[in-house]
């Protein structure tokens, strides 16, 4: 009898140990991802209300890649590094270019993407860079952008006497570099080349400012985290669905 009673305790600890591992793999962690509502085609929320982009896919695959499920949430771009930093997101994978400054308050990914920088213009006009630099006019940039940032340092270094607009996204730049309010916008080449792409009457009257690499920012104390992004994003970055991302977003 104490046999018998000793392998049904045995099976009972067993079924214990079963049904906890698999609640474990069942409930997997949820990271929280904050992106920039309006930053396509890396980020944006579509019109269905959904996040969507370039970096929402390639962070959805890596999550079903590494073992974790993916919560994107829409935030203000100008304090979305400090949301990071004071936890109240895990990450940021939303387009944002890795620089020291940055680099104070968060941990950076391995660099995934890398984009230069330019003035977009309407399409009839005849503004180089050169020339938008020496115009003494209004030209937009985007609020927390570290391109947006060289921008306005370099036009009171250097006394260029731009007029700068802040905006708060790159379509709302674009849109005013239509209607004429600005007679230039300065944002990264790629959603730029989404809007030309998208049939508005712009084009990029040539490249500003020094290449930028776009990482994704985490917590300083989130090793275990950073290494999942990483890993993850080498694996993306050696499978087909590598490609077939740029292939879908970027135009």
């Amino acid at each position: 009898m104490q046999g018998d009673e000793m392998f049904k305790k045995k099976l009972v600890v067993l079924g214990v140990v079963f049904c906890l591992a698999f609640a474990g793999t069942a409930a997997a962690k949820t990271i929280v991802n904050g992106i920039d509502a309006n930053y396509p085609p890396f980020a944006y929320v579509d019109k269905n209300g959904n996040p969507a982009g370039f970096d929402v896919d390639a962070l959805n695959w890596i999550g079903k890649e590494m073992g974790f499920e993916v919560e994107h949430k829409p935030m203000e771009w100008s304090t979305i590094v400090q949301a990071v930093a004071a936890n109240k997101i895990d990450m940021v994978m939303s387009g944002m270019t890795i620089t020291d400054e940055r680099k104070k308050q968060v941990n950076f990914s391995i660099p995934y993407w890398t984009v230069a920088n330019v003035f977009v213009v309407r399409k009839d006009s005849d503004l180089t860079t050169e020339k938008i630099i020496a115009s003494k006019g209004q030209v937009g940039y985007q609020a927390g952008t570290s391109d947006g940032k060289h921008l306005i340092e370099e036009n009171e270094k250097e006394g260029w006497q731009l007029k700068l607009r802040q905006y708060d996204s790159a379509p709302q730049i674009i849109a005013e570099v239509i209607n004429g309010r600005i007679i230039a916008g300065e944002m990264n080449m790629t959603p730029a080349q989404d809007a030309i792409a998208k049939g508005k009457p712009v084009k990029i009257a040539g490249i500003y400012g020094v290449k930028e690499d776009f990482g994704v920012a985490i917590r300083h104390d989130d090793q275990e985290l950073e290494q999942l992004i990483n890993e993850g994003l080498k694996r993306l970055m050696a499978d087909p669905y590598w490609e077939e991302l740029k292939a879908k977003h970027i135009k």
